[in-house]
């Protein structure tokens, strides 16, 4: 099996930045969309970014021109680089990569890590 594993919450005054990582390892064949989420309190989880195996980006409209997703070369590292925090971005963030584990594997699976905490206040 894989496994999924984010680092890099914390506590930041607002204004400020974090970046967070994610890295799959595991029985990793190939990995597809690699991707951001968040859940605050009382709320449901919510998209915040994502990035494909080329590339290809797209983010939450609330986080578009303050936070960053990008991708190691090597596929199976993610980062979201945030900046200009704000209160509302607190939240448990979880990392989720859509994964083959085998060549012969027919369709992909959904891996989750556990989340880290970001706190957003003065």
């Amino acid at each position: 099996q894989a496994q999924v594993a984010e680092s890099g919450g914390g506590l930041v005054q607002p204004g400020g930045s974090l970046r967070l990582s994610c890295v799959a390892s595991g029985m990793i064949y190939s990995i597809n969309d690699m991707g951001w989420y968040r859940q605050a309190p009382g709320k449901g989880r919510e998209l915040v970014a994502t990035i494909t195996a080329t590339g290809t980006t797209n983010y939450a409209d609330s986080v578009k021109g303050r936070f960053t997703i990008s991708r190691d070369n090597a596929g199976k590292t993610v980062y979201l680089q945030m900046n200009s925090l704000k209160p509302e971005d607190t939240a448990v963030y979880s990392c989720k990569a859509n994964l083959y584990n085998y060549a012969h594997d027919y369709y992909a699976i959904d891996y989750w890590g556990k989340g880290t905490l970001v706190t957003v206040s003065s």
